[in-house]
């Protein structure tokens, strides 16, 4: 049997505990696999003296993951510190400039750097493999680069983070406001140390910007991403669109069109029966398109200790069967830069409003949607528990309008005077 493959793991929280009880959990079982045993020679965390629940007893410890990923007893620097700068760019691009290849499970540095660190990688001939970086367990980075390479793909779309589909379905099945369900999951742990990386949309938005440079063959734009958060997103939203046979979800969409690459992380109403509808508690669900497969469904969770370290795991075993794949699916130095492009594919929108209860207000808003091109499928006036005799909640679902034409009409609603406080619209998807 071959000589093994040693490994610096860099990172002791949950998933590097995950990653330590699997080496040690299936040692016969990874050596048989991959053809050679899978050992970890050394490690590194900043707190030594913590209780971490595994015996680490075998390893060497370094305090700097820097001196860990430049070892000459490690062939893999397996990152899972996370961080888009700091420690982690650091001993990502020690590994590298050693000739080591590097399996991470940091979504936020290849954001940010993706493309500057497989150039430098693929230059040394080595490999950056981050299949647990973009939905936990669900092997989709394997599934673009390999298992669907000989497709043009369509489009990518999927719920990415499992802390706002937490919150979104606990408001619906409890009937529990926003805030109150944020603050459930921030006692959970469900929540980053900062919760606008989750319920910003940011988190999602990372893993859709990679996702988006495999399938479409261009370098990361992160900061070409539509972002918005589930914030405000309320309970009366919840229950209409559960009434109108939808259910909203945090949606990352992308897709290259004429115009460009579009990439939207947004709340969006889905058919309540749809798969994305379905989608229930932390649980994540990425769907992909390509030309000649269809359409392809995967789901199951999107984070913690298993799920993540066994994404970790197979990129480990890949590269010690000796299989080698770009970092995107193809060489870094072929990748277009793209040019972002804003969503304009038409769809229906769901209209939320608070008017003055007076003669002509929804009149006036009306004729607003029809100076914008825009027609009314359905349209309903609200009787909201509580509300002031003088105040009306509307709601509105369009037919199909393009985004630029219902921000024109969000626009001249404000210049009508009867109403109150911000509108909301949810693009509805058809998936």
């Amino acid at each position: 049997m071959s000589a093994p493959l040693r490994i610096g793991l860099a990172g002791l929280g949950t998933v590097g505990i995950g990653v330590v009880k699997i080496i040690q959990r299936h040692a016969d079982l990874i050596s048989a696999r991959a053809g050679r045993p899978v050992v970890i020679t050394a490690v590194s965390a900043r707190d030594r003296t913590k209780n971490r629940d595994a015996d680490l007893s075998g390893f060497v410890w370094e305090a700097d993951p820097v001196a860990l990923a430049a070892r000459d007893d490690v062939d893999v620097l397996v990152e899972v510190m996370g961080g888009h700068d700091g420690p982690a760019k650091l001993a990502t691009e020690a590994a590298i400039a050693a000739g080591k290849d590097v399996v991470t499970a940091n979504k936020a540095l290849l954001a940010h750097h993706g493309q500057a660190l497989a150039e430098a990688a693929e230059a040394k001939g080595r490999v950056i493999r981050f299949e647990a970086a973009v939905a936990g367990g669900i092997p989709v980075i394997k599934t673009l680069t390999e298992g669907l390479a000989g497709n043009q793909m369509r489009r990518v779309m999927g719920v990415m983070n499992g802390t706002c589909n937490y919150i979104l379905t606990r408001m619906q099945a409890a009937g529990l406001p926003y805030e109150v369900v944020f603050e459930e999951a921030r006692q959970l742990g469900y929540l980053e140390a900062d919760p606008n990386l989750d319920v910003g949309g940011i988190d999602a938005g990372h893993k859709l910007a990679l996702l988006a440079a495999i399938a479409f063959g261009t370098k990361v734009s992160f900061d070409k991403v539509e972002l918005e958060g589930i914030g405000n997103v309320s309970i009366d939203d919840i229950n209409l669109a559960d009434d109108m046979g939808y259910h909203i979800k945090l949606l990352g969409v992308a897709q290259m069109t004429g115009r460009g690459l579009e990439q939207r992380m947004t709340p969006c109403l889905v058919p309540a029966e749809s798969p994305l509808g379905q989608l229930q508690g932390g649980t994540n669900m990425v769907v992909l398109e390509g030309d000649s497969v269809g359409q392809i469904v995967m789901r199951g969770a999107g984070a913690g200790e298993g799920p993540t370290a066994s994404a970790v795991m197979a990129d480990v075993i890949d590269i010690a069967r000796g299989t080698r794949v770009s970092t995107f699916g193809r060489p870094a130095s072929t990748l277009a830069t793209p040019i972002a492009a804003k969503s304009a594919t038409p769809a229906s929108y769901y209209l939320r409003m608070t008017l003055l209860d007076k003669p002509g207000a929804l009149a006036k808003i009306a004729t607003a949607l029809g100076e914008a091109g825009i027609s009314i499928d359905q349209m309903r006036q609200l009787n909201q528990p509580g509300e002031a005799d003088n105040k009306a909640t509307v709601l509105i679902v369009t037919h199909k309008a393009s985004p630029s034409d219902v921000a024109f009409a969000m626009a001249q609603f404000d210049t009508t005077g009867v109403l109150i406080g911000a509108p909301v619209a949810i693009r509805i998807e058809e998936v």
